[in-house]
């Protein structure tokens, strides 16, 4: 064995403690997603640009002059009110599953977004994006300048999860107390009991059930029934 500190593994994952002390984690998006993300809000942009073409030709000069003042709304306010308004998802972004929020968690807001989209002139020098791949390539977080900039951050959104079902058993409570890991591992087996087959549930129920005291043919449902017990399931 070595007798120097081992490095840290290294993660993708972007830790952000609150106030309380909470720790949050959050999965940064790399630069495929994101450019995925991008082309398909361009490919929007360019559809809803074209249908206002079609539209506002019809008018004549007035359609010349509108058609100006919408081009540069969609161009510079499409990325910076979907990220605002719509919980810092963009329609490619959200197809992607793909969110940008601030550095410390929060939602993104105005200044961040007119500052992170504006900076976009910056990260497509000299040609095609080529500054901001490299910079998001080379940061551990994956930002381009822009996101530098705005105190921003892209990253994946939270699939919400749904609560394990626990098997149906009668709540009572363990002989003795138990230590947090001796609860853990008893809840652990309740939660995980339906991906298991029917040997392997014997298997982990004697092995749990031996420092309980329990029989080997009431294992399941004893261990089942003090996870209940110890989560105020009824």
């Amino acid at each position: 064995m070595p007798d120097y500190p081992l490095p840290a593994p290294l993660d993708n994952l972007h830790r952000i403690e609150t106030p309380e002390g909470i720790d949050l984690l959050f999965r940064p998006a790399g630069l495929v997603p994101r450019a995925l993300a991008f082309g398909l809000d361009l490919v929007i942009r360019g559809a809803l640009l074209l249908a206002l073409a079609l539209a506002l030709s019809l008018l004549g000069k007035f359609g010349v002059g509108m058609g100006a003042l919408l081009l540069f709304l969609v161009q510079w306010w499409y990325m910076v009110l979907f990220e605002v308004l719509n919980q810092g998802r963009t329609p490619g972004k959200y197809w992607l599953g793909l969110k940008v929020i601030h550095d410390d968690g929060t939602p993104i807001g105005w200044a961040s977004s007119l500052t992170r989209n504006l900076l976009r002139v910056v990260d497509l020098l000299p040609f095609g994006y080529f500054l901001g791949a490299l910079c998001c390539l080379s940061h551990p977080s994956f930002k381009r300048f822009g996101d530098l900039a705005a105190g921003s951050l892209v990253v994946y959104q939270e699939c919400p999860t749904t609560k394990p079902e626990l098997p149906q058993a009668k709540p009572q409570a363990p002989s003795f107390a138990l230590e947090s890991a001796e609860q853990r591992a008893l809840i652990a087996f309740a939660e995980r009991q339906a991906s298991l087959s029917a040997e392997r549930r014997k298997e982990l129920a004697a092995i749990l059930a031996e420092p309980l005291k329990a029989p080997v043919e009431q294992a399941e449902g004893h261990i089942n029934g003090i996870a209940r017990s110890l989560l105020g399931t009824p």
